[in-house]
């Protein structure tokens, strides 16, 4: 790698959207990714039992993942990701009932609101307490647009509060609001602020009623972006290291480069950095005063983790491609055998906003993966499982609690030094919609 155009440094979602984007221009990119393999919070690994490649969490997609898809449409990875003709999800409330809220061909919101006054997991109160959002989700897309500076949510208050203070039932906050919190904001929506939801809610249900639909990857995300944005890069002329912790060089108040792993010189006349907000303060031997205070910040900011369970069975269980797991300590389990034609039976079970299920032992964690599973699917009862394993991601996405650090703009006032990340200031929460457009945007300071 020798004297590239830009260095990006990470090669998760973000790092790989913004070397793309630049590379799509024209640009000779230098990639650099302390880890043995890309992708960052969102990569797979080679489960050495089975020989599968399994994906460190089961990462899903909206329809409304504009910058996602334009990313995976630029590498030709877009049919890679299989999206529902309309919203339809399937679920297990804890009385083992299962339902189907499955939205019509309607325009949107109409599609949801006729999908609601179908579901039978509610109550005609509980169906009818949802008319009240309208108003609210309508102010948060005209804000959006730019047609509005009228708010539809206080940064002061949280989830939990704004539902209820929008008339939303207990029962259809179960059902629906509190799964849909704590899948797109990793946090449980009593602890979270509001405004990252209400943005969500906003994307989801714009003019386009495929906005709202669920995107699921088919191919393990090594294959479905990450090989092929190494591809595209290299083709261009551009280089993708791992293994390649570096350092960023700051001469005369600008960046000049990075040093990878206290030996080699890249130089280069702008940094791209995509690393964590956690690792931020570790680009530099000493960080330079221009972003002391985006650093700083940055160390502040608190953290949720994501817990995913990968059972093996010996028979299939599942009928459906994934299933909600409302209020259990597994929100969601997904059938990879379905979705991704895994060899044997595998079911990911996943649990956000783990704080507490995070300590507790594989044995432990296991045991109420399984529970959970038999409780809610009888057919696993008469299945056994002939493999387990638990991921952690300890530090999977940022904490949206009120009163959090501001989180940074992409520009900084460090000369040649620019930021992605999905904790950069996209007014998304931690998802992979937030870090493809933290990286184009990223892309775009870059001359």
């Amino acid at each position: 790698m020798t004297s590239p155009d830009v260095i990006v440094i990470g090669a998760g979602v973000a790092g790989l959207a913004a070397a793309t984007s630049l590379a799509g221009r024209g640009a000779r990119v230098g990639v650099v990714e302390a880890r043995p393999s890309l992708g960052g919070r969102a990569g797979s690994y080679t489960d050495p039992a089975t020989g599968e490649v399994v994906d460190n969490g089961q990462h899903i997609l909206m329809g409304c993942y504009r910058e996602s898809f334009a990313f995976l449409r630029r590498i030709g990875a877009a049919g890679y990701v299989k999206v529902q003709p309309s919203l339809e999800v399937p679920f297990v409330d804890t009385a083992g009932r299962r339902t189907t809220l499955a939205c019509p061909p309607l325009p949107s919101p109409y599609h949801l609101l006729g999908g609601i006054i179908e579901w039978d997991a509610l109550s005609w109160r509980d169906r009818l307490s949802v008319t009240r959002l309208g108003p609210v989700i309508r102010t948060a897309r005209r804000h959006l647009e730019g047609r509005t500076t009228n708010v539809a949510a206080s940064p002061e208050e949280t989830v939990e509060n704004w539902l209820i203070r929008n008339g939303q039932t207990a029962r259809i906050r179960e059902m629906l609001w509190n799964p849909l919190a704590l899948a797109a904001l990793n946090q449980p929506p009593s602890e979270a602020a509001a405004p990252p939801f209400v943005r969500v809610l906003a994307e989801m249900f714009g003019p386009d009623p495929s906005a709202s639909s669920i995107a699921l990857p088919v191919l393990p995300l090594s294959e479905t972006y990450t090989e092929p944005a190494r591809r595209y890069i290299e083709e261009r002329g551009g280089d993708v290291r791992t293994n390649a912790r570096v350092r960023v060089i700051v001469e005369h108040g600008r960046v000049v480069g990075v040093r990878v792993r206290d030996r080699e010189l890249i130089s280069a006349p702008a940094v791209v950095s995509s690393v964590p907000w956690f690792a931020l303060a570790d680009l530099f031997d000493q960080v330079p005063a221009p972003i002391a205070g985006v650093v700083c910040a940055a160390s502040q900011m608190g953290a949720y983790p994501i817990v995913t369970v990968n059972l093996w069975l010996d028979r299939p269980v599942m009928s459906t491609p994934f299933l909600g797991l409302p209020d259990r300590n597994m929100q969601w389990v997904f059938d990879r055998q379905a979705i991704a034609a895994a060899a044997a039976p595998h079911l990911s079970l996943v649990s956000s906003g783990a704080a507490e299920m995070v300590a507790l032992s594989n044995a432990v964690i296991t045991a109420i993966a399984w529970r959970e599973l038999r409780e809610a699917v009888p057919a696993a009862r008469l299945a056994s499982v002939t493999r387990a394993t638990v991921v952690r991601e300890r530090r999977a996405t940022f904490s949206l609690a009120p009163g959090q650090p501001a989180r940074p703009s992409n520009a900084t006032t460090l000369a040649g030094f620019v930021l992605a990340g999905d904790w950069t200031d996209t007014g998304l929460p931690g998802t992979i919609e937030s870090a493809a457009l933290s990286g184009h945007r990223a892309a775009d300071l870059i001359p």
